[in-house]
């Protein structure tokens, strides 16, 4: 990317232009939440401050404004993920309450006692807890595919435990929080499908960093999280088949999800309102849309190009120093790079970096599976956006440099 545009993006992200500690933030903790441009912030402003009202059930001009915004945004999200229908697109407070949605609805429909969930070990707790809570309350069983050392699915134990425990449900990672590991997402689909299983795809790292289609993919259910993708917090989306999502019960119970109430007994509404009780993030759904329009007036080859170098010098770079190893090496990376300094702590190396204005993730990235099959309790997180620049990146170099050099 040229010096040029890249200082034209980076103009657009009123936090990258902070100071601290009388220096310049260099922000690399983006698999963590990303930084939100300012047509992101105004839209938000402009909504509270000339269009907000509550929805669907006002019949004045505000709240038919409100309205209009809110399943525009709906809509967006559906052309994001490459399906023509926003019936399929629900708004969830996050990915997290998405694939909470799912498990708790699947063990309701689709999973009995002894049913077998497949998951892999590098899944992110968010698709990991929300099985287990079904595990103790239906007796449903949990497998794990496990990793490679290099940090990628081992495809032949996942084709065994596919084809020896005829799991209903498979839930898979697209990029690895921690690792930046790519998984081969349509052919784990593809394999799992051809089996009999049902799949759900984490894609909250993959959606900052390249296009993404459920159709392409093949998945039936798909989460993803606004935050990650230069929007608000507090909205994430659920895209799940139409016929998929006809089947599950609602999640929560409240106003606006309802046909009709009685205390003989409810009506509720057809998918996606089954799904959205009470009042919805309707802000954050308007948010969101302008953080894809964002996203999608980029041109995201480049952008993803850009973080690929980004993510070569990194490794290139500290891979020079002594007592550091990277943890996950696998063929196919996002810019996520983790590691480790035999002469100091996680904890220590992100503190030291922060008084240079550095700002990285230290801890176990709500991956502890993973990171105890690595023997580690966790690690340093240096993670990228299109927004970094390859001075950054030296600066992250010279600094974990630094470290060793004082505690070493």
């Amino acid at each position: 990317m040229a010096a040029a545009d890249l200082a034209a993006l980076r103009s657009q992200f009123p936090l990258l232009g902070r100071e601290f500690n009388g220096r310049p933030v260099v922000y690399l903790d983006n698999a963590a939440s990303a930084q939100k441009p300012a047509v992101v912030l105004e839209r938000l402003d402009r909504f509270y401050r000339e269009e907000y009202a509550n929805i669907h059930r006002g019949v004045h001009f505000l709240s038919q404004t409100a309205t209009e915004a809110y399943e525009g945004a709906r809509a967006r999200v559906a052309a994001f993920l490459g399906t023509a229908s926003a019936e399929e697109i629900v708004f969830t407070k996050g990915a997290t309450e998405a694939i909470n949605l799912v498990a708790a609805g699947l063990g309701e429909t689709l999973l009995r006692e002894g049913d077998t969930v497949l998951l892999t070990r590098m899944e992110h707790h968010a698709n990991i807890v929300p099985w287990q809570l079904l595990e103790k309350r239906k007796g449903i069983r949990i497998a794990v595919a496990e990793v490679t050392p290099e940090g990628e699915i081992n495809r032949e134990d996942f084709r065994r435990k596919l084809r020896e425990l005829q799991p209903k449900m498979v839930g898979l990672v697209h990029v690895s929080n921690s690792l930046g590991t790519i998984n081969p997402a349509r052919e784990l689909i593809a394999e799992a499908q051809e089996l009999g299983a049902r799949v759900l795809l984490d894609a909250s790292q993959s959606a900052p960093h390249f296009a993404i289609s459920v159709r392409d993919l093949g998945c039936d259910y798909l989460v993803f999280s606004g935050h990650k993708i230069f929007g608000p917090t507090g909205i994430g989306c659920l895209w799940g088949k139409a016929e998929l999502l006809a089947e599950l019960p609602p999640y929560q119970g409240g106003g606006d999800m309802i046909e009709n109430v009685a205390f003989e007994g409810t009506e509720f509404k057809d998918p996606p309102a089954r799904f959205e009780a009470g009042t919805p993030p309707v802000a954050q759904a308007v948010g969101l849309a302008a953080a894809i329009d964002f996203l999608e007036a980029q041109d995201r080859e480049a952008l993803e190009a850009h973080e690929t170098a980004l993510l070569a010098k990194a490794t290139e770079g500290l891979r020079e120093i002594p007592g550091l190893r990277i943890i996950g090496e696998a063929r196919e990376k996002a810019s996520v790079i983790s590691f480790v300094l035999d002469c100091a702590h996680p904890h220590d190396i992100a503190t030291f970096l922060d008084a240079d204005g550095i700002a990285i993730r230290t801890g176990h990235h709500c991956t502890q599976p993973l990171f105890r099959h690595f023997g580690l309790a966790g690690s340093a997180r240096a993670s990228f956006a299109f927004y970094n620049t390859f001075a950054e990146v030296e600066q992250l170099v010279a600094a974990v440099g630094k470290v060793h050099r004082f505690f070493g």
